[in-house]
């Protein structure tokens, strides 16, 4: 029977999550992280797919011994973990301290009256850069998986509302295209993941961390297109109560001919991609067989 592959859902129903959302309004997360490290993760690394897939991207990609890549299996585990009771945690009011690396680059792009595209990778909690990183002079948007469980979506519209964010679900009719196509062409922001295909399964196939990965061709060709400019945001866990986010110019020839931009651009999104999981190789969060090999 083959492994079940990650649905890329949070687990739990409305119930479970309401209940862990009105927890966290007294209980600290460090509470929740410990309890999550000896109960949680063990059965998850037992019962999960995941194990596998994380174990052979420590042992292949990054060149760790059996000994080693187990347990960096287990700490990475440990700190999804962390990341979804932070998410929670979040919704239930708690703040985080938060630096932020190169955000001259955000402020720059957010103040100019044309529209910018901003690429993210399944690296640690990137949601929380939609609370961090805001812009008062345009609307953010941001493409997100339509099939997330309501009481996140609900959660994250509360959480948005107050800061111009505004969530694109990607759906089987392909509406989202057109709702991507309008932010661009009215000066908005557009933020979405670089590292999954969703919907279309045109790629490009680059080298990462030794060995060829492919790629979603979407999200270079719409931001070529339309020849705007391209920022990579990456949000890292760094302490219980700290997250350090950071930003990147992705700069490609506007006037090379349309597949060498795309090529130009992808080359620089997986170099950037590549620097964060060498920095922070255990918040890598992709539970799917990712290399070609």
């Amino acid at each position: 029977m083959a492994e079940k592959q990650w649905a890329g859902t949070t687990y739990g129903g409305r119930r479970m999550h309401n209940m862990l959302i009105g927890s966290l309004r007294w209980i600290d997360v460090r509470l929740l992280y410990a309890f999550a490290s000896v109960f949680v993760v063990p059965v998850c690394l037992i019962l999960n797919a995941s194990r596998g897939i994380a174990y052979r991207y420590f042992r292949q990609r990054h060149g760790y011994g059996p000994l080693k890549a187990a347990w960096k299996t287990y700490v990475n585990h440990c700190l999804f973990g962390q990341v979804v009771i932070d998410r929670f945690a979040m919704y239930a009011g708690k703040k985080f301290q938060v630096d932020i690396e190169g955000y001259e680059h955000f402020q720059r792009l957010s103040q100019s009256p044309q529209a910018f595209v901003q690429l993210s990778s399944h690296v640690g909690n990137y949601e929380l850069a939609g609370y961090s990183l805001v812009s008062e002079n345009k609307p953010f948007n941001a493409l997100v998986y339509f099939g997330e469980k309501s009481t996140i979506m609900e959660n994250r519209d509360k959480m948005f509302a107050g800061n111009h964010i505004h969530m694109i679900p990607v759906r089987d009719d392909m509406s989202h295209l057109y709702e991507m196509n309008r932010v661009l062409h009215d000066g908005e922001i557009l933020s979405m993941p670089a590292d999954r295909f969703v919907g279309s399964s045109k790629g490009i196939t680059l080298p990462l961390l030794g060995a060829e990965a492919r790629f979603p061709q979407g999200p270079f060709s719409v931001a070529t297109a339309c020849g705007v400019e391209v920022i990579a945001v990456h949000v890292v866990k760094v302490k219980a109560r700290g997250y350090k986010i950071y930003v990147t110019p992705l700069p490609y020839d506007t006037q090379a001919p349309r597949k060498e931009q795309q090529q130009q651009l992808a080359a620089r999104y997986v170099a950037e991609l590549e620097r964060i999981l060498k920095l922070y190789p255990t918040q890598w969060y992709n539970y799917y067989e990712f290399w070609q090999s």
